[in-house]
């Protein structure tokens, strides 16, 4: 029974892993082909790195960290140097957030369009760091319901659990 649960959980994260990852890679490949050359003004090209950078970073942790998960679930906890470098990534994200609104604000994108997309990616970071870090934000369609019941993050669940 423990077998059938493992296995599937490791599926599950296989695919929140690689779809974390390809997730990156296709915000990363768009905007390098097909917003970045719509942009005129250096100044709005900053203005969108600001606010994609710190994105793309916490879709590669997350990727990384189902990835890495696929080892130890329903076996033993999250391996505590890991645990230790995914609490630092806890705290340098938000500042990584708050640097790349910075950047944003500085390089205030001219065109009405391009200060929407840039608030939009930059805010889609900012989600995706709550959904890992602080509550769980991500449900299947049929329990979206449970956003309200304040769930704890898996990768928080397993931070605790390795630094107890």
């Amino acid at each position: 029974m423990i077998d059938r649960r493992r296995d599937e959980l490791r599926r599950t994260y296989l695919s929140l892993g690689s779809g974390e990852l390809v997730a990156a890679a296709v915000f990363a490949g768009v905007a390098t082909t097909a917003v970045v050359p719509r942009l005129g003004d250096p100044d709005d090209r900053f203005a969108l790195w600001s606010a994609l950078i710190p994105l793309l970073v916490v879709l590669v942790q997350a990727g990384l960290y189902w990835l890495a998960a696929r080892t130890w679930v329903c076996r033993r906890t999250m391996p505590v140097g890991l645990a230790a470098v995914y609490s630092v990534f806890r705290v340098l994200d938000p500042v990584l957030l708050v640097a790349g609104l910075v950047g944003v604000l500085i390089w205030w994108p001219s065109a009405p369009w391009a200060a929407v997309l840039v608030l939009g990616v930059w805010s889609f970071g900012v989600v995706e760091y709550v959904n890992y870090f602080v509550v769980r934000l991500a449900y299947p369609l049929g329990e979206i319901r449970k956003i309200i019941e304040r769930r704890t993050p898996r990768l928080i669940a397993d931070l605790r659990a390795a630094l107890q």
